[in-house]
């Protein structure tokens, strides 16, 4: 009897060992990869880039099986203004009352699996803003050496309320949508 638990316990290792090695990782060309947001407010919206550090996903055969993508939050450009407008812009999204890349110079995705659809993938992970980790959860279309997802993002689920609607009254027209888009490309 204790021959054959042992057994199965050391068929359980070398499987699971075995799973996790048969993993192929696609590493993130940061250089050919993209980050585009979006920030509403009641009379209009701004938006931007911001790069990618670093990155990669893991893939099993055709199934994603984990990832990880690390933001350069120092990178925050303003794309629809020009001059002071855009300098102060920018200021503010890196100060305190927004990202804090002082404190925070990097925001991190983990990908921690995924769901085939007929479009690509359901990925759930973490994702870490300002020291702070949620629960997220995205669609990811793979291409063959490319990954495309649009993301929204609760940004007061980070701390990051300045403008919010949801926690300050009597804004007015200077209300801040709670919710940033991403559109990410991933090159490999």
């Amino acid at each position: 009897m204790k021959t054959t638990v042992k057994s199965i316990i050391l068929l359980s290792v070398v499987t699971t060992s075995t799973a996790f090695t048969d993993a192929t990782v696609k590493t993130i060309d940061v250089a050919s990869s993209s980050i585009e947001w979006k920030g509403k407010k009641v009379l209009g919206s701004h938006t931007g880039t911001i790069k990618i550090q670093e990155g990669y996903l893991s893939m099993d055969g055709d199934k994603l099986v984990g990832g990880k993508v690390v933001v350069d939050m120092s990178s925050i450009k303003v794309t629809d203004l020009q001059g002071e407008s855009k300098e102060k812009l920018e200021g503010h999204l890196k100060s305190d009352d927004f990202f804090g890349i002082e404190n925070h110079p990097t925001s991190v995705l983990n990908i921690k699996g995924s769901k085939k659809t007929e479009s690509g993938y359901l990925v759930n992970g973490t994702i870490t803003i300002k020291g702070i980790t949620e629960l997220i959860t995205f669609n990811l279309e793979m291409k063959e050496n490319k990954a495309i997802a649009h993301v929204k993002i609760d940004r007061t689920k980070f701390n990051v309320r300045f403008g919010s609607g949801s926690f300050f009254d009597n804004l007015g027209d200077n209300t801040i949508s709670d919710n940033f888009e991403l559109d990410v490309e991933l090159a490999f």
